[in-house]
């Protein structure tokens, strides 16, 4: 009897036992399976002005899987220019987005925004520009005064163009701007209520496809040089605390350039999955026109950097034209120890 009250014991307790590692292999693999799905960090990118061709890149490290590898879960959405991606960065509603980094030095350098630095460049020259199109009797820059401009409020071409009139002759006084959304001002342009639009020199063949007509473009840079395009920013805040997770994400969204730069129409298409209303062949095309102004000789093979010395020839610029108020140095608006390296 004795023998027989062990017996059941000892198969009672295996039983006990085998259901307990049971229970704890299968916690295990529900806790591993938790681990799996929450291993990607969420991150929010803003494009830098709507979604054209120009801003494909991020659909591109998102498609073919780039920011997966670096550990990131990444939401894509509209930014309506400079001045919209800094404010909504610093005030936690995104964490990354592309600015044109002479639009955020003015904007740091009279005050009107802080707590944000570039980590990257995305273009080594400054893609600015007025785009009009033949017809409306535009074909120089003095050609502007007596005609109308529009723009958003938060563009680069927009806030820029009292130190480009300066620089290039033009009467600010007998130029009306007008305000507009990113996605119609072609529209605006096409329709006539306006004679120009603020735009980056790449979005002519789309400026073509919706307008119909050839475009005439009054770039920037032809008076402002030295001046860098697009940079990638974030607070300062996630720079500070979280560096590594800055270089990660910066390296998979580059990686995404250079692959939309490789294979532009490839990119044109991923732009269209993601984005209905895009144009995929002016998508390529204005990925071609970009590739000259991502690298260029100031930035050597490495796409990405930033070069400390010509940043500060950049605000010389503007502090001599007299777009800022206060004096700026490079590192307050630029993480150099993020920044890839030459």
């Amino acid at each position: 009897m004795r023998r027989l009250t062990r017996t059941v014991a000892a198969a009672a307790l295996a039983a006990t036992l085998a259901l307990v590692s049971g229970c704890s292999s299968d916690s295990d693999k529900t806790e591993d399976a938790k681990s799996t799905s929450g291993a990607l960090e969420k991150v929010t990118y803003l494009t830098s002005f709507g979604n054209f061709g120009r801003d494909s890149y991020a659909w591109v490290a998102k498609e073919k899987g780039f920011f997966k590898e670096a550990g990131f879960d990444v939401d894509i959405k509209p930014g309506e220019g400079t001045g919209n991606v800094i404010q909504t960065i610093t005030g936690g509603k995104a964490d990354f987005g592309p600015i044109d980094l002479t639009g955020g030095i003015l904007q740091m350098g009279n005050g009107e925004a802080t707590d944000f630095v570039a980590v990257a460049a995305i273009q080594q020259r400054t893609m600015a520009a007025i785009v009009t199109v033949e017809g409306n009797n535009i074909a120089t820059p003095k050609d502007l005064e007596g005609k109308r401009l529009a723009d958003t409020k938060f563009s680069v071409v927009y806030n820029l163009f009292p130190t480009y009139a300066r620089l290039a002759g033009i009467d600010e006084s007998k130029v009306t701007w007008v305000n507009g959304e990113s996605q119609a001002l072609m529209g605006m342009l096409a329709s006539g209520s306006v004679d120009g639009i603020g735009q980056f020199v790449v979005g002519q063949p789309t400026v073509q496809a919706v307008t119909k007509k050839t475009p005439v473009v009054l770039p920037y840079s032809n008076v402002m040089q030295d001046l860098y395009g697009n940079a990638l920013i974030t607070s300062a805040k996630i720079a500070k605390e979280k560096p590594e997770m800055v270089k990660k994400f910066t390296a998979a969204l580059l990686k995404g350039l250079e692959y939309a730069l490789a294979h532009p129409q490839e990119a044109g298409e991923i732009l269209k999955k993601n984005e209905p209303t895009a144009n995929p062949a002016a998508a390529a095309a204005e990925l071609e026109l970009m590739a000259a102004y991502v690298r260029s000789s100031n930035s050597g093979t490495a796409i990405g950097t930033l070069d400390s010395g010509r940043v500060a020839k950049s605000i010389a610029l503007l502090k001599g034209a007299g777009s800022l108020k206060n004096d700026l140095t490079p590192d307050q608006i630029i993480n150099f120890d993020l920044a890839p390296k030459a």
